[in-house]
């Protein structure tokens, strides 16, 4: 209740499919595309379209509420887990992973940059082999 009455504070109007959207994206860690939005709300809300789902997550974009992952060069992938962190992306399969660990102290940013930038942020992407592709691999051998 508390979380929905943050959304309609921010001006986000709530209707049952926006609703259905909200509850899917809630602790979801699975980094989804609009796509894997659209199918899993679909479910419930069969007359839901796309432009609701893309519509809503770009107002959620805007008010920072989700981020937007562009590792991906077929779609963006959407994580509603906004605290910073970094991501791990399976270059077989493609699962994204979450990566809590600051790495602020050790991206010493040369003068040259610092002159003309002031950071606020920053992101980093690693890629590797995930488990179950690992044990894959291993069962073909």
């Amino acid at each position: 209740m508390e979380r929905i009455e943050k959304y309609r504070s921010k001006g986000l109007k709530l209707t049952p499919q926006r609703l259905a959207i909200l509850e899917y994206l809630d602790g979801n860690t699975s980094h989804p595309t609009a796509e894997d939005i659209y199918r899993a709300v679909k479910k419930k809300h069969p007359t839901i379209s796309f432009a609701t789902v893309y519509n809503t997550l770009q107002a959620l974009l805007e008010m920072g509420e989700v981020m937007e992952l562009t590792i991906d060069p077929e779609r963006k992938h959407f994580d509603p887990n906004t605290t910073p962190h970094h991501h791990i992306v399976c270059t077989r399969c493609g699962k994204i992973g979450d990566v809590f660990v600051d790495y602020s102290s050790a991206l010493e940013l040369p003068p040259e940059v610092t002159e003309e930038f002031t950071p606020i942020s920053n992101h980093i992407d690693f890629y590797g082999v995930c488990k179950k592709c690992n044990k894959t691999k291993r069962r073909t051998k």
